[in-house]
């Protein structure tokens, strides 16, 4: 099912380097390759003399060396986070020690959902749960630098807190990890939330900008078209999982292995989560049912 969005798995970037991407947009990606990072975690920087940094990274000093060097002789006076995963805001308090900006965000790491009584958080060490922003955004505010200005848009799915960055006047928006060129997001509860992640898409394929700077990989041109097909993916992903279901009762383990061909094994714990994801949005529709609450051992079925 991956053929059906056009990826593009080319970025010729090494770590620790700096280019600008477009203009006014310069960027900088970690090395911290991985199956959920691919080949790094991408910072960027915009505009420049006072400049802004988005999603500053992982707790790793080469990066935030890397970082600081690439704005030598400018000030910092922004830092920007699009959400609380480890591979993307640790590295704030070393940024903002070393500059003094302001941290801007649209809150702290937190569930989706409440736990389930008996629940694990199998996603609790991917949580950055000691950031805290120096600026809590809502969706829509506008946020001026020098020469350049964001405007803040929620796009929870991925995590509760997940946002956006929408560049101004530049048809550009820093997307973070909620739409990548490189593989689809992970959304995995309780940290994420399948309706809220379809509605993020759908929010932002309803947005003009058709430039966006993901949080890993290669930027992604006609946005738009690519958002369309993140949203026809998960809506095939859901009928794949209903055609499984209309076989008879099936757990997450046989479903993954029905519908996720060729899967990367290190990949298989994130797509359990994943269709548990999608469990979740459907037993809340009325489209299938299990007992007691949506849980990844649990036994699924169609509903009558």
């Amino acid at each position: 099912m991956a053929d059906d969005i056009p990826f593009n798995k080319t970025l010729d970037l090494a770590p620790g380097t700096v280019d600008e991407v477009a203009p006014g947009v310069r960027r900088v990606m970690c090395n911290n390759p991985g199956p959920f990072t691919f080949k790094g975690t991408v910072s960027y920087i915009i505009g420049r003399g006072k400049v802004a940094i988005v999603d500053p990274g992982p707790d790793d000093p080469a990066h935030v060396g890397a970082l600081l060097d690439a704005v030598r002789g400018e000030t910092v006076t922004h830092i920007f986070v699009t959400h609380t995963h480890r591979d993307h805001s640790p590295a704030v308090p070393a940024i903002k020690h070393a500059t003094g900006a302001t941290v801007y965000a649209e809150g702290v790491h937190r569930a989706a959902r409440p736990l389930h009584i008996g629940e694990l958080n199998p996603l609790d060490s991917s949580g950055d749960r000691d950031f805290v922003p120096d600026v809590y955004l809502k969706d829509g505010e506008v946020v001026e630098g020098d020469g350049w200005a964001i405007e803040a848009v929620t796009t929870p799915g991925h995590t509760a807190n997940h946002m956006a960055f929408a560049l101004k006047g530049e048809n550009a928006l820093f997307a973070g990890d909620h739409v990548m060129a490189w593989a689809t997001s992970v959304v995995a509860p309780p940290d994420g939330a399948m309706s809220d992640y379809m509605l993020s898409l759908r929010k932002l394929a309803a947005r003009p900008e058709q430039l966006y700077f993901p949080g890993h990989g290669p930027v992604i041109p006609e946005a738009v078209r690519f958002v369309n097909y993140y949203i026809l993916h998960r809506l095939a992903r859901e009928q794949s999982i209903l055609h499984r279901l209309s076989k008879g009762a099936a757990d997450i383990p046989t479903i993954v292995r029905a519908i996720y061909i060729g899967l990367d094994p290190r990949l298989t714990g994130a797509a359990g989560l994943s269709v548990l994801a999608h469990m979740e949005d459907l037993v809340v529709r009325g489209v299938v049912k299990t007992d007691g609450t949506p849980a990844i051992d649990g036994v699924f079925t169609l509903a009558e």
